[in-house]
C-alpha cells in the first residue's frame, strides 16, 4: 500500500463553494491506476464531513491528468467560511495522502512502475 503522492502530484484551487484538484499522474501506467482507483466515492469518502456536495472526476487522457471537481466543499466559499484554508489550496495535498493499494516493479534503469494490487473497476 502506498500513497497517491508515490504515483502523482496535485494542484488545487477553487471557484466559490467548489474545490478542484488536477491530480498529474507521474506516468502513463500510474494514469491507468489512478483511472481505476479514484472514483468519486472514494474521493468523498477520503475527505469525509469536509465535502458536503457531489464529487466528479474527469478524465484528461492525453495529458494523464485527472480533474477532480467537489461541490460544497468550502463551507460557502473563500469569504464565507472560518476555515484555515478558505480557498482549498490545501486539498491537493490532503488527497495525495489517500491510501492506493498498489506495488512497483523496478525496472534495469532504475525507474519504477506501478502494479496495481486490486481489482480494475474497467468491463
Amino acid at each position: 500500500m502506498h500513497l497517491l503522492k508515490d504515483l502523482a502530484y496535485a494542484r488545487s484551487g477553487d471557484k466559490g463553494d467548489v474545490s478542484n484538484i488536477g491530480v498529474i499522474a507521474q506516468s502513463p501506467e500510474a494514469y491507468d491506476i489512478l483511472r481505476d482507483y479514484l472514483t468519486p466515492e472514494r474521493i468523498k469518502a477520503h475527505f469525509g464531513a469536509m465535502v458536503k456536495g457531489d464529487v466528479e472526476v474527469y478524465e484528461m487522457p492525453n495529458i494523464h491528468v485527472l480533474q477532480v471537481v467537489m461541490r460544497r466543499a468550502l463551507e460557502g466559499g473563500a469569504t464565507r467560511n472560518l476555515r484555515f484554508d478558505q480557498t482549498g489550496k490545501a486539498m491537493g495535498t490532503a488527497l495525495l495522502r489517500l491510501p492506493v493499494p498498489v506495488d512497483f516493479e523496478p525496472l534495469p534503469d532504475g525507474r519504477r512502475v506501478p502494479i496495481r494490487t486490486f481489482a480494475s473497476n474497467a468491463s
